[in-house]
C-alpha cells in the first residue's frame, strides 16, 4: 500500500505551481499580464493622491529563449505616491502582501498581480528585480535588488542603496526580465494602452516597444474623479467568518455599539430596531456570543429589511464628462452619448454602471459592434463572450433603436464596485449577476434611445438633402422650358425657391 505524504506550501509556491489562474498562461499572455498589472498599480498609486498619472513603460529585448520566445526587460516608471522603504521588500517580494485589502473601489483585488509578474520573471529568467522608489519631498531614493524565496514566501534582498533625492522625485520604478512572445502579444498590448487611455483621459501613457517604436497617449484633461473612501461592511454582505473576526477585534462591550461602529450605515435607531427584531439584548457583550448565536446573528442580519442601502461614497466612478472625453479622444466619433446609472447593490456591495455609445468617426466597421468592457477603470480584453455586458448587448433588440451590427458603433460599459464580481483571478470577465445585468441593460436602453433620436434626425437630413438635390437639378431646366414655352426672354429666379425648399426641409432637425 502506497504511503500518502502531506505537506504545506507557501502562497508563492502555490502560484508558482498554478500561475495559469492569475493570467500567466503562456508567453504572449504573460507579457501582456505583466505590463497590465504594473501599469494598474502605477495608476492606483497616482490616483490615491489625485495626481494626474505619468506612466512610462519600456520593453526591450535582452536575448533569445527559444525559437518562439525571447527574454525581455520590462521597466515601468510612475509619478505615484511611492512606497515607504520599510515596505518595499515585502510589497514586491511577498505574495499576498499589499495595500489592496481595504473595502473600497480599487483596481487590484488580491495584492497579487505585480508580485506574480516578478515571480514569473524570476521563474523564466532566474534574474532579480530592481525596485526604485521615493515618497517625495525630503525623502531619499531607495534602490533594492531582490528575488522571491518561493518556498518561504519571503523577499531575498540582494542589494540595497540609498540615494539623496536632489530633485524631490516621487514615484516608483519596477524593472525585471521575463520570457515572453511580444510579436503575438503586441495587438493586445497596444489595444490595452488605447483602452486604458480611453477610461483614464487624465493620464499620460508612454510605451516603447522592443523595436524602439514609441506610442504616446496624451491626457486631454487634468480633472480627476475623487479617490474612493474606505468603507465598512454592509450587514447584507457579511458571513459568519467576518462576524467572528469583528467580534475578536472589537473594542466595544455591547451589541448596540458593535453594530453602530462595525457596519455601514447602521445608526443607533436602526441598530435598536434590528436588536429588537433579532431578540438580542443591546447590552449583551459581543465576545459572549456562542457559535450558534453568531450563525443566527448572520441569518437575522440578512432577513432584516430596514437597513439602508450602501452609500456610494466608497466608489469613484469616472463620471459622464470624463468618460465622454476619453471616448472622443480615442475614437473621434461623429456622435457620442454617455449615461451614468444611480448607485445599486448586489450582495451588500455597492456598484455603479456607466455606459456610452459612439457612432462613426474612427470607430471601425467590423460587421459587429465594437465592445469596450471596463471594471474599476481596467480594460477587459479576454473572454469577451463570457462577460455579462456582452450577454446583455447580444440579447437586446437593436433594430428597435435603428441600430444594426454593420454600422460603425462602439459600445462602452464600465462597472465600478468595491467588489467587482469577476469569475477568475485573472480579472478578464464579469459574472452574470442579476442586479448587475439589470443595471447594464437599463443604462444601454437609455443611451440607445438617444442614438435612435440621432439616427432619426440623420435619416431626415439625408432625405431632405436628396430632395433638395432633385430640386436643384431639375428646377433650372423646368424654368428654362417654361420661359421658352411662354415666349419670355428672361427665366424666373429659381434660387429663391430653392432657399425656401431648403429652409422648409431643415426645420425641426
Amino acid at each position: 500500500m502506497a504511503q500518502v505524504t502531506f505537506e504545506e506550501i507557501s502562497a508563492s509556491d502555490f502560484f508558482y505551481r498554478n500561475r495559469d489562474i492569475a493570467g500567466f498562461t503562456n508567453p504572449s499572455r504573460a507579457i501582456f499580464a505583466a505590463i497590465r498589472e504594473l501599469v494598474e498599480n502605477s495608476l492606483d498609486a497616482a490616483e490615491g493622491l489625485k495626481i494626474p498619472p505619468d506612466i512610462y513603460v519600456r520593453l526591450s529585448q535582452e536575448g533569445e529563449a527559444s525559437k518562439e520566445t525571447h527574454v525581455y526587460r520590462l521597466r515601468v516608471e510612475d509619478n505615484g505616491i511611492g512606497v515607504p522603504p520599510r515596505h518595499i521588500p515585502s510589497a514586491f517580494g511577498q505574495v499576498l502582501f499589499g495595500s489592496k485589502y481595504k473595502l473600497k473601489q480599487q483596481r487590484g483585488t488580491f495584492g497579487l498581480g505585480g508580485k506574480m509578474a516578478i515571480l514569473y520573471g524570476q521563474i523564466t529568467t532566474h534574474q532579480p528585480a530592481t525596485i526604485i522608489s521615493s515618497t517625495g519631498g525630503m525623502s531619499k531614493i531607495y534602490i533594492y535588488k531582490l528575488m522571491i524565496d518561493i518556498q518561504r514566501n519571503r523577499p531575498i534582498i540582494l542589494d540595497r542603496k540609498v540615494v539623496i533625492n536632489k530633485e524631490h522625485w516621487q514615484g516608483t520604478v519596477v524593472e525585471f526580465c521575463l520570457e515572453g512572445d511580444y510579436l503575438r502579444a503586441m495587438p493586445k498590448i497596444l489595444e490595452y494602452f488605447k483602452q486604458t487611455a480611453m477610461v483614464n483621459p487624465y493620464a499620460n501613457l508612454t510605451f516603447v516597444d522592443p523595436k524602439g517604436r514609441l506610442y504616446r497617449f496624451s491626457r486631454v484633461t487634468r480633472d480627476m474623479p475623487d479617490p474612493p473612501k474606505e468603507t465598512l461592511p454592509h450587514p447584507y454582505g457579511v458571513d459568519v467568518e467576518l462576524l467572528q473576526r469583528l467580534i475578536q477585534v472589537t473594542p466595544y462591550n455591547n451589541m448596540l455599539d458593535f453594530l453602530k461602529n462595525h457596519f455601514h450605515r447602521v445608526g443607533e435607531i436602526t441598530a435598536r430596531k434590528f436588536l429588537e427584531f433579532a431578540n438580542i439584548s443591546p447590552s449583551k457583550k459581543p465576545n459572549k456570543l456562542s457559535h450558534q448565536e453568531i450563525v443566527r446573528l448572520m441569518q437575522m442580519l440578512k432577513k432584516f429589511k430596514e437597513f439602508l442601502p450602501p452609500d456610494a461614497g466608497c466608489l469613484s466612478p469616472l463620471g459622464e464628462e470624463l468618460l465622454k472625453a476619453g471616448i472622443v479622444k480615442e475614437l473621434n466619433p461623429d456622435f457620442v452619448v454617455v449615461h451614468q446609472r444611480k448607485p445599486s447593490t448586489y450582495a451588500g456591495h455597492p456598484f455603479i454602471i456607466e455606459v456610452g455609445i459612439a457612432y462613426g468617426g474612427e470607430v471601425p466597421r467590423k460587421g459587429s459592434f465594437v465592445i469596450y468592457r471596463f471594471a474599476n477603470r481596467i480594460p477587459l480584453l479576454y473572454d469577451e463572450a463570457s462577460d455579462v455586458s456582452v450577454k446583455v448587448i447580444n440579447s437586446m433588440n437593436w433594430r428597435r433603436y435603428k441600430v444594426t451590427p454593420d454600422m460603425p458603433i462602439a459600445i462602452v460599459v464600465h462597472v465600478c464596485s468595491t467588489k467587482v464580481p469577476y469569475k477568475t483571478v485573472g480579472k478578464e470577465f464579469i459574472a452574470d449577476r442579476p442586479e448587475v445585468r439589470r443595471e447594464i441593460a437599463n443604462g444601454l436602453r437609455e443611451v440607445a434611445r438617444q442614438i435612435r433620436r440621432f439616427l432619426t434626425k440623420r435619416e431626415h437630413v439625408d432625405r431632405e438633402r436628396k430632395r433638395l438635390g432633385v430640386f436643384s437639378k431639375y428646377l433650372p431646366k423646368i424654368a428654362q422650358f417654361s420661359t421658352r414655352l411662354a415666349g419670355m426672354d428672361k427665366s424666373p429666379d429659381v434660387e429663391k425657391l430653392l432657399r425656401s425648399v431648403k429652409k422648409f426641409g431643415t426645420e425641426g432637425t
